[in-house]
């Protein structure tokens, strides 16, 4: 297919990445970055566009991906008629595209994308379309690059959002404490890789209730209590470790 991509951020150069790289054509990159939307658009072999009145309409589908709180705004300066067009924000209604095409959609994503990261990671797509057509043009272009393509109206994508934000970006926020604790310890936060990923890998075969361990589970009190005396110089870090243990018992029950 040939694509439009509004944006330059993390998610049009990863979503432009992995497009290009099944062999569809980038047209072109839009935004109001001038310097990325070049950069993006030499990646990309595609032309660059910095004022979207002037977007060319040679495309099959055009990529609204911006962030969430710039979706309104891109759109409202959008007039693409017959065109297709999709956002692809997980927390942002369909019916936000309702007055910039005919044909309109959701191309969300279900994967932290990063520009940085060198390797281009699987990516579960859901979708959402006004029409058919729609729906089948998305569906087709979400399966070309993706691990698994699944329709979900708005309600839907938004549990997933939710989801998505508790497993990745609150996970990843434990991460950032632990290491800070790590660094102000002096211990080694990479002694903690392995663990992690073992962690991480037994979710593909099993329960994660089922895998709990630690001693919030075994109402261990005796452990937890020198652990929350060694967190007194870390409150923010204490509190969390109070909160995810009561929790885990919680859950238990």
């Amino acid at each position: 297919m040939i694509i439009s991509i509004i944006g330059s951020g993390n998610t049009a150069t990863v979503l432009g990445r992995i497009f290009k790289e099944k062999n569809h054509t980038i047209n072109e990159i839009a935004g109001r970055n001038k310097i990325e939307v070049i950069k993006l658009a030499e990646e990309l072999n595609a032309n660059a566009c910095i004022e979207l009145k002037e977007l060319n309409k040679n495309s099959d589908v055009y990529i609204i991906a911006v962030k969430d709180n710039a979706v309104a705004e891109a759109s409202a300066q959008l007039k693409l008629d017959e065109k297709v067009v999709a956002h692809t924000a997980g927390s942002i209604s369909i019916n936000i595209l309702k007055n910039t095409a005919k044909n309109y959609g959701v191309l969300y994503s279900l994967q932290s994308l990063r520009k940085e990261i060198s390797y281009l990671p699987g990516i579960p797509f859901l979708i959402d379309a006004n029409n058919g057509f729609t729906n089948d043009i998305l569906f087709r272009l979400a399966a070309s690059v993706a691990t698994s393509v699944t329709n979900a109206d708005d309600e839907t994508r938004l549990q997933y959002h939710v989801s998505a934000v508790i497993v990745s970006n609150f996970t990843n926020h434990l991460f950032a404490l632990a290491k800070n604790y790590c660094d102000k310890t002096k211990t080694d936060f990479n002694l903690l890789l392995p663990l992690i990923d073992e962690t991480v890998n037994r979710l593909h075969y099993y329960e994660p209730s089922a895998m709990q361990t630690g001693p919030a589970i075994r109402n261990d009190e005796t452990t937890m209590q020198k652990h929350l005396q060694l967190l007194n110089d870390f409150p923010q870090l204490k509190n969390i470790y109070e909160l995810m243990s009561e929790s885990i018992a919680e859950l238990k029950r």
